[in-house]
């Protein structure tokens, strides 16, 4: 049975396909919510949300500030020993985004106004949102509606908004209604209480605050500029917006305007002939920090507002144009597929665009700043799906992400600490550097943390050539995470000694505080290495940096000889009958679950079923052994990578949005290219098509960054073990060609891949870049572009694999691995969910 493969996610007579271009052409009700994600525009310090700009309708209306958060206590049913004491989560912040319009006092509502026309379009090209609609009023007028959002990549705590009226039919009095309102606490511009997109317990949701949350400092408004500040009532942050308006098309104007604690207006009144236009600017900016006085943010709101009215719009919008024209420049892969495959690859490297081009020094959130999900924490998916992304097309980023981590270092040691470790812990998901994972299994086990921020710290350095970030920064990072990993595992003899690591959880959250997980073994090993290496080379070619890195980390020689020690030493669990690598050491001790009979509605199981139920059984959230696979490539022969990629994909529920471009990726490698092709697909319309049904919640932005490393790792075969570019392509059958760039110190190698050739140049920069092509040594020099023929696109299996898991095998004691299905009884009396076991003992598939 073949995973169904989504052919046409979105409705193309409602969403027509645009290379350039998300258009919307009608508005209806259903699928609001998602609209508002995708839709929304920022920057990475400031977000916001696709709503209308009149406010209804709209599922959650949103404006987010990176890293402006407030924190509440967890409360633990039975509390223990260095279980994450406080919570931390986005705060919606002062919503500008409103403009209500008013013709014969009637109110311009989205679902309810007869609408002859409307367009809503996120120019991706430009960075701009614009919307054009004709409404006939209840008395027959018609009136047409165009409006643009941005939010700038150069001006970082300025978005820009415009307003335009037009009476194609009749005259009448026209009110505009400009806004600036404190959602947060519970109140939406008609003074209600907000209510929750659905009622169904969700933790990959925000959860909703006890109590106020923003606490009035500043309100009021002078010489036409609207102002609220608050501070949170327990974070202690501080936040400030300010508005100011152009108006234009009618002199004859009376304006009121309105302030209180948490609602500002400019209300322009004026009368419109038939023919007549009038324009409304409306210029918003933001300024947040952990505590400068709101008084201090409102005069640094002030001062972005006075620079962006003496630019003036176009100015503004030139800017704009040019940001995301070397954005584009830097970033884009061209595909030689059809148009719709190309519209999705530029959505979600726009939305990489948006989560990450100004964070200046923050995180980049799972959500970046579109959604409340996942409380608007960070996790490893910055340093594993984006972080690649940025290092090979826009370096500057990259190194914004790896200095944020750094700034964390001091929370990670206190951390480390809580948790009887030396060294430093990175939170799992946190905001502040403080541990938020209530749930420490699938939380605070996770010690991988610290080996992927250092897997992305030496992808960078390695691609860049920053040994200055390296020896200022980089290496305090790769000596505390090392200490870690040394006093976290211990050597066990059994011939050879052998390092082991007990008591963690790999990127799989539905197999939990194992032994020997195999991921989190190889990147403690890469870690431990590299940190051993880095130290050497730092004490051989930067003796300075050295004796400075030495006085401040305290390292002595013998530790980091140690460190080399226990990465060479480290367990890697092999199973010799099956022929894979165990996810960890009793993996295979449990029996299956089998996904093919399965029902849909019961997924993605963590809302389904208890997690003891699925913590019993070999089923997979996401790709594990076959993250290690790819990220560690170099270690594992082809027939070994083949192997166990069959054995785990088809117990791989696809649950977390990380896993279809990790599988992907190494589908294409393996030679499963139209699986390959499914999983690639599946991950380009997560958001676009909604798959995982909590779009509304934000941009997945960890997936977006993993469909460029499907396009670039999986399908131009690009790899970079040990520092060395080389490539193997599986380009899809039905493409005809992959074009995209790639950073490498100081330079822009151009790569240009088509079924029979390999064309490498060099198109920034002086070069020279070394490459490696099939095993072919090659230079591409400036100015002599290299050109490889290629005589095939590795092996090709046709055919998708079974979701039908491989049972028989025979564990070393003898017993046989068998399959079965939990299915969940509701109990009338209670009812109360329960798991029972089914097994089905004749099912049994030789491996």
């Amino acid at each position: 049975m073949a995973r169904d493969k989504v052919h046409h996610p979105l409705d193309r007579d409602r969403y027509p396909v645009d290379e350039w271009r998300l258009r919307e052409l009608s508005y209806e009700p259903q699928g609001v919510g998602a609209g508002e994600t995708l839709f929304s525009v920022a920057n990475g310090y400031l977000g916001l949300r696709g709503n209308p700009e009149e406010g209804r309708e709209a599922v959650a209306h949103g404006t987010f500030i990176n890293g402006f958060h407030e924190t509440w206590e967890i409360r633990h049913a039975e509390a223990a020993f260095g279980f994450a004491r406080t919570g931390q989560t986005i705060v919606n912040v002062p919503d500008a985004k409103v403009i209500k319009l008013y013709v014969d006092d009637e109110p311009l509502v989205l679902g309810v106004s007869e609408l002859e026309s409307y367009e809503r379009v996120l120019d991706m090209r430009e960075g701009v949102l614009r919307r054009k609609l004709v409404w006939r009023t209840p008395s027959g007028k018609r009136v047409r509606v165009e409006s643009t959002r941005m939010v700038s990549m150069e001006q970082r705590h300025l978005a820009v908004m415009t307003f335009e009226v037009t009476m194609l039919t009749g005259s009448a009095p026209v009110v505009l209604s400009s806004q600036l309102i404190n959602r947060q606490d519970g109140l939406d511009d008609f003074r209600a209480a907000e209510s929750s997109a659905d009622g169904m317990s969700d933790p990959r949701k925000a959860g909703a605050f006890e109590g106020r949350v923003l606490m009035p400092r500043v309100h009021g408004h002078e010489d036409g500029r609207l102002v609220l500040g608050y501070q949170c009532q327990r974070s202690k942050m501080t936040m400030a917006a300010a508005v100011e308006h152009r108006f234009t098309g009618v002199d004859d104007v009376e304006v009121v305007l309105r302030a209180g604690e948490d609602q500002a207006k400019a209300v322009h009144r004026f009368d419109l002939a038939e023919g007549e236009c009038a324009r409304l600017e409306k210029y918003v900016a933001y300024h947040s920090s952990k505590g400068v006085p709101v008084s201090e943010l409102s005069d640094r709101c002030d001062r972005t507002l006075d620079r962006a009215l003496r630019y003036g719009l176009d100015r503004l919008e030139t800017e704009q144009k040019d940001w995301f024209e070397e954005f584009w420049r830097s970033s884009d892969v061209v595909v030689g597929a059809d148009a719709e495959v190309q519209q999705a690859i530029r959505f979600n490297l726009f939305c990489l665009a948006q989560a990450a081009g100004r964070t200046d020094g923050g995180g980049i959130a799972a959500k970046g700043v579109t959604g409340s999900g996942y409380e608007g924490h960070y996790f490893w998916d910055t340093e594993i799906y984006v972080v690649p992304f940025l290092t090979y097309t826009q370096p500057g980023m990259a190194r914004n992400a790896l200095h944020f981590r750094r700034r964390m270092l001091p929370a990670a040691r206190i951390r480390a600490g809580e948790m009887a470790q030396s060294g430093a812990l990175f939170p799992w998901r946190t905001i502040n550097g403080e541990e938020a994972s209530a749930y420490y299994a699938a939380g605070s086990a996770q010690m991988h943390i610290n080996g992927d921020v250092v897997y992305a710290l030496m992808k960078y350095v390695t691609a860049s050539g920053d040994t200055e970030f390296l020896a200022e920064e980089g290496v305090d990072l790769l000596v505390e995470t090392a200490r870690m990993w040394r006093d976290l595992g211990f050597w066990r003899s059994n011939g050879n000694p052998t390092f082991h690591i007990h008591g963690v959880t790999g990127p799989d959250e539905y197999t939990t505080v194992v032994n020997n997980n195999l991921f989190t073994n190889l990147m403690a090993r890469f870690n431990l290495r590299s940190a051993a290496l880095v130290v050497e080379r730092l004490r051989e070619k930067h003796p300075a940096a050295h004796r400075a890195m030495v006085h401040r980390l305290h390292v002595q020689p013998d530790e980091v000889e140690e460190w080399m020690q226990c990465a060479e030493g480290m367990h890697v669990p092999f199973d010799e009958g099956l022929g894979i690598h165990p996810q960890d050491d009793f993996f295979l001790d449990r029996e299956v679950w089998d996904l093919s009979r399965t029902p849909k509605d019961l997924r993605p199981l963590l809302l389904h079923y208890h997690p003891l139920v699925i913590y019993r059984f070999q089923v997979l959230k996401q790709a594990d052994v076959v993250l290690a696979l790819f990220l560690h490539g170099d270690l594992f022969t082809p027939e070994e990578k083949k192997a166990d990629f069959e054995y785990y994909d088809p117990i791989t529920t696809g649950d977390s949005t990380l896993s279809a471009v990790v599988q992907s990726i190494v589908a294409a490698e393996v030679g499963y290219h139209e699986v390959a092709m499914d999983y690639f697909w599946h991950a380009l319309h997560t958001d676009l098509g909604d798959l995982h049904h909590n779009t509304v919640d934000g941009i997945h932005v960890a997936s977006a960054g993993g469909v460029w490393s499907a396009l670039v790792f999986g399908f131009a075969g690009l790899r970079d073990h040990e520092g060395k570019l080389s490539f193997d392509p599986r380009l899809p059958v039905d493409w005809d060609r992959m074009q995209f760039r790639l950073a490498w110190h100081g330079s822009r190698l151009g790569v240009d891949l088509s079924q029979d050739t390999l064309k490498l140049s060099i198109v920034e920069g002086d070069g020279p870049v070394d490459v490696t092509v099939r095993g072919k040594k090659l230079t591409v020099t400036v100015g002599e572009p290299v050109e490889v023929p290629l005589d095939h696109q590795g092996e090709r299996i046709n055919g998708l694999l079974d979701k039908i898991p491989h049972t028989g095998g025979v564990r070393s004691d003898g017993t046989r691995i068998t399959s079965g299905v939990p299915d969940p009884v509701i109990t009338p009396e209670h009812n109360d969910p329960y798991a029972a076991w089914t097994r089905n003992e004749g099912l049994i598939d030789e491996v």
